[in-house]
């Protein structure tokens, strides 16, 4: 393609340019994004593990969101999960850490002990993920806040900046590569299943909610691909 064009698949059925500009679908004002992240390990909890926590295989809609956020957020919009590509196979295995943290018992607290916590977590992944920015609220002073956080995480992006910094579901599970997506990066297809129950959302609202968490039944993994529904 020529310099200072491409076209971005943002998941919705169509194509966005950019051309020397943001990513926008200018019939329907639809401002979509993308991005690749991948590590050495991650963890998407399943809640109903409990204190020994087990991974889910994929990040859930609320974890990919905070993803986005990580990078770029404003009060007024958010950019919404559409899709998840997975790009690694699915590979589990154990790992334990030492926490020191107010929930351990009085004992231990007491003692200066730690307590050592088992979990079974996903390690070498690599994912790409779709989003669209949406509005919460009215825009501030008339701007066009959709595009403004549409360029601000593009631009972050592209720099290797973000809000802070980006993490695999625990904050400890930093990532090894956050960008654009890379040629040589394809989707596993091998991946074919379906999740009984999967945490969706932790909050009752996109910004500024309350704990109110919502689960979605039978989500089904085709071909290394998660669609979000809503």
């Amino acid at each position: 393609m020529p310099s200072g064009h491409f076209g971005i698949d943002t998941g919705l059925g169509r194509e966005y340019s950019l051309r020397m500009g943001p990513l926008t679908d200018v019939l329907t004002k639809n401002y979509g994004v993308q991005m690749e992240i991948s590590g050495a390990a991650a963890m998407w909890t399943r809640p109903d593990t409990g204190s020994a926590a087990v991974s889910g295989p994929a990040p859930t809609f609320s974890a990919s969101k905070g993803i986005f956020e990580a990078i770029a957020r404003l009060k007024s919009a958010y950019i919404r999960p559409t899709r998840v590509e997975l790009c690694k196979p699915i590979q589990f295995d154990r790992y334990v850490t030492n926490y020191g943290g107010p929930l351990r018992k009085a004992n231990q607290v007491r003692g200066g002990d730690s307590y050592q916590l088992a979990a079974v977590i996903l390690v070498d992944v690599c994912y790409r993920i779709y989003g669209v920015v949406e509005e919460v609220t009215g825009p501030p002073s008339g701007t066009n806040h959709l595009h403004a956080l549409q360029e601000m995480f593009l631009r972050r992006l592209t720099k290797g900046q973000w809000f802070r910094c980006p993490c695999l579901g625990w904050k400890e599970f930093v990532p090894s590569y956050v960008g654009s997506f890379r040629s040589d990066t394809a989707v596993e297809t091998s991946v074919d299943l379906v999740i009984p129950s999967m945490l969706h959302a932790v909050f009752d609202r996109p910004v500024g909610g309350k704990v109110s968490p919502t689960f979605r039944q039978n989500v089904a993994i085709r071909k290394g691909v998660l669609e979000y529904v809503v």
